[in-house]
């Protein structure tokens, strides 16, 4: 907690492992003392000591207010069980998260809100998820109900793929308990954007707005992943498009929670498709997004603490503004071998401090663990499927992924794997997106 003569800095306890909360901790100990439970080592090794990391139960932890990174915490009610010792948290409780927790329950709170979204059927029993297939155009997108860690959507052209994933998914075989329920959608076209938007149960606060990139491969082919690569402003997306997902998602949402007799505080994160018709909401999460926030906030100025201190209590009025650098973020993630399905552990990351070093370049870590006897950013090894992600910031987007790419190319591993092309300009004519959200 704080004492003496540093009364006015917080102390956050930022809870989880990945990326995001590493950039969630970097940002925050510009004005707090900050301390990850639980963290991993390349946060140790690449922190210069601005924010400490401690192999603890988060709930263990002493501090003035905690900021919960991961969905799957959430939805288990760790924010519930801090608030019920009169914990301060961003983030939450299980009936909030269950936005995130369930697709079938978010889609039913969007119908009661009027939101904007893709039409849908939520099924548990074969026969009719496939009738309902059989009455869609392609493409046909199937989503486990559950968590699934970014990887329960199918997007496919062919029928009898996605036939058989529902078979996959409603028999357990595929994600166990979280697709015995699946959620059918119709597909929708356009460029996606994310915009997130900090919350205090009544008022919503949006943050800058940011693209992620889903697909595996280049060109937006392969399979979904949990993102690989993300950009902040969005070229061609401008305060208006947000001012809209505002009015018509965010804050409708957050009053039909409401209504619901949820209070939520924390994170409303919209993943929203830019189509023909207008915005329509693909999903909500109830966390900051990863690898969204990798450039979303490095942008964001001031004592962020004291924002989301401000949002825990309820108290979004009396926050310090949000103000924003003009300056662009781009981030690419760097992912293991088998990335999606199978990511293999183990090999010897090496790099790490060079592209550090790199002038407008961060490194974030992830899916890392230490080498037997390393304990520095070049002794560590692949232990997830996102490994890193890097970010360069520039004075415009292509100046910010010249420098992210500069990072890139001083890491390697043996399988090492990323997209060339996120944030590069779009070529005219190219085939517009279709709905693929985890």
């Amino acid at each position: 907690m704080t004492t003496g003569g540093d009364r006015a800095r917080l102390t956050v306890c930022v809870v989880g492992p990945g990326g995001r909360e590493h950039v969630l901790a970097s940002v925050l100990a510009r004005t707090a003392h900050v301390v990850v439970a639980p963290g991993n080592p390349g946060m140790s090794a690449l922190s210069a000591g601005r924010f400490s990391c401690v192999n603890a139960d988060p709930e263990e932890v002493d501090a003035d207010l905690w900021v919960v990174g991961p969905e799957a915490p959430l939805v288990s009610g760790l924010a519930d069980r801090l608030r019920a010792r009169g914990r301060l948290v961003f983030g939450p409780g299980s009936d909030g998260a269950r936005l995130e927790g369930s697709k079938a329950w978010m889609k039913e709170v969007l119908a009661s809100a009027g939101v904007p979204t893709a039409g849908y059927g939520a099924f548990d029993a074969e026969g009719p998820a496939v009738e309902y297939l059989r009455s869609l155009p392609p493409p046909w997108i199937v989503k486990t109900d559950g968590l699934a860690a970014g990887k329960g959507v199918l997007v496919t052209h062919d029928l009898d793929t996605a036939i058989a994933d529902v078979r996959a998914k409603l028999s357990g075989v595929a994600f166990g308990a979280a697709g015995r329920q699946v959620v059918i959608e119709e597909g929708l076209a356009g460029p996606e954007l994310s915009v997130m938007a900090v919350c205090d149960g009544v008022r919503a606060l949006p943050l800058a707005a940011a693209r992620d990139y889903k697909r595996a491969g280049d060109g937006d082919t392969g399979p979904n992943t949990g993102g690989m690569g993300a950009v902040s402003p969005v070229p061609g997306t401008g305060a208006d498009m947000v001012d809209v997902v505002m009015r018509t998602a965010v804050e409708p949402t957050l009053a039909a929670l409401r209504e619901r007799g949820v209070d939520y505080r924390g994170v409303l994160y919209a993943g929203v498709m830019l189509t023909a018709a207008g915005p329509k909401i693909l999903e909500f999460n109830v966390r900051f997004g990863d690898p969204e926030s990798q450039v979303v906030m490095p942008r964001w100025q001031g004592d962020i603490a004291a924002v989301l201190a401000a949002a825990a209590a309820g108290r979004l009025d009396s926050a310090p503004p949000i103000e924003w650098s003009g300056d662009a973020a781009v981030t690419v993630i760097l992912a293991a071998d088998g990335y999606p399905e199978s990511p293999r552990p183990g090999d010897l990351i090496a790099g790490l401090a060079a592209a550090a070093a790199e002038p407008n370049v961060s490194v974030y870590a992830a899916g890392v663990a230490a080498a037997t006897g390393g304990s520095s950013p070049d002794g560590l090894v692949t232990a997830g499927g996102r490994v890193v992600a890097v970010t360069g910031k520039g004075p415009d987007v292509a100046g910010a992924r010249a420098r992210a790419y500069a990072g890139v190319s001083h890491i390697s591993w043996d399988g090492l794997t990323y997209r060339h092309d996120i944030a590069a300009p779009t070529p005219a004519g190219t085939a517009p997106e279709i709905a693929s959200r985890r």
